[in-house]
Formats: C-alpha cells, structure tokens, sequence
C-alpha cells in the first residue's frame, strides 16, 4: 500500500485551485481550475494535496450534500489488487461505504471510514498517465 494523496473536499473550488496554486505555489496537475479534480505536487516529495468538488464525492456517497460542516477531507490509499485487499478489510471488520467500483476509465475506488468517520478511499489504477 502507498499513500497516494491527501485530498480536501471543497465548495469553492476556484478559490481553493487559486490558493494552491499561487498562494502557496504548489504545481497543479492538469491545469483544471473549475475543477472537479486537481492534484497539486510540492517541489520534493511523490504524494500531493488534491482538492475535489464535494458536490462529486456527494454523487458517488450519497452524502456530503452542499454542507461544509461535513466531511472535508479523505485520505487516499493505493493497492494492487482492489478486490483482494477490500476483502481482506471486510474479513478484519471494515464497513464498505462505496465500492468496490469503477470511479474514471482510469481507476476503481473504494471507501470506508475510520472509527472517527474520516473517510479513506483505495484506489487501484487501472491506466497510468500518459
């Protein structure tokens, strides 16, 4: 398993793309200052910060609505085999809230919370970035 990223669910994302990316000068990914998506990369190191639009992450859910008083970030955890290791949770106790189930043409995500209601995504890339 290896940490992927952390990334903020966010209402305005405009002005979270705007903060990241000449705030505090992280490089965006993509370029996608509308969102959905965006990951940021510092200058060393291989994981990043991703903001989401939370109204998407509300559509695969079911929750989060418009609510800033709900979940704001979730912890994004990358496996080999996403059948396998959400089985081998599902054996030690976890709850799946979602998944496993494709999320792009690029990926197959699952998601679960912690004791505490953090949520936590795996996800398996099907596709790399070209």
């Amino acid at each position: 398993m290896e940490l992927a990223q952390v990334r903020l669910l966010v209402s305005d994302f405009p002005a979270c793309y705007r903060f990241y990316a000449d705030v505090l000068g992280l490089k965006p990914q993509s370029g996608a200052e509308n969102g959905p998506y965006e990951k940021f990369s510092p200058a060393v190191g291989s994981a990043g910060i991703a903001l989401q639009d939370r109204a998407m992450m509300a559509e695969v859910l079911g929750e989060l609505a418009d609510s800033v008083n709900g979940h704001r970030s979730l912890v994004v955890l990358r496996v080999d085999n996403l059948d396998a290791y959400c089985a081998e949770l599902v054996g030690r106790g976890a709850i799946l809230e979602h998944g496993p189930a494709a999320m792009t043409d690029r990926m197959r995500v699952a998601h679960l919370k912690d004791p505490e209601g953090n949520l936590v995504e795996l996800q398996e890339w099907l596709l790399m970035r070209g």
